[in-house]
């Protein structure tokens, strides 16, 4: 968990952030969903993250529902944290953030390049309007209040 609460904001993206604000948590999720990786010495082996940040942020995953901790094999001691939908579906928000290092915090060419598995095509996210199908550009969204919003202010 962040240092710092957002319990008292009704803010969906701060409460995104009590899960995986923290320092290494998108890079476990990232790891897994874009290298397959699943188990605990693989994460710490190719993040280089220290074993006590990794077991905390595995347990959050576990407890939050990001993960599931699963038997590796049946005379295995050792685990599997295999991403359930929840941290799935984290994977546009890697990849836009990703895209935004590219262009703003990255010198150089970008260390990495989404491809769509069968045609090899690099993969681009984009802002879409849900009724008329119109792309959007950023001064086009605008964010509205909810009547749930509204009622906790």
């Amino acid at each position: 968990m962040l240092g710092r609460s957002y319990e008292s904001q009704n803010c969906s993206a701060a409460r995104a952030l009590e899960i995986v604000g923290e320092r290494w948590s998108l890079m476990i999720i990232r790891h897994a969903l874009f290298r397959g990786i699943t188990r605990f010495g693989d994460f710490q082996r190719s993040l280089g993250v220290a074993r006590n940040v990794l077991a905390a942020r595995l347990d959050l995953f576990v407890e939050q529902g990001l993960m599931e901790r699963q038997p590796s094999s049946e005379n295995s001691a050792y685990h599997d944290y295999v991403l359930t939908d929840m941290g799935r579906e984290l994977q546009p928000v890697i990849m836009a953030l990703t895209h935004w290092g590219d262009r703003w915090a990255a010198p150089g060419d970008p260390p990495v390049v989404f491809r769509h598995e069968h045609c090899d095509g690099e993969v681009r996210q984009q802002t879409i309007c849900g009724d008329c199908g119109q792309h959007l550009a950023i001064d086009e969204v605008k964010a509205h209040p909810t009547a749930s919003s509204m009622s906790l202010a």
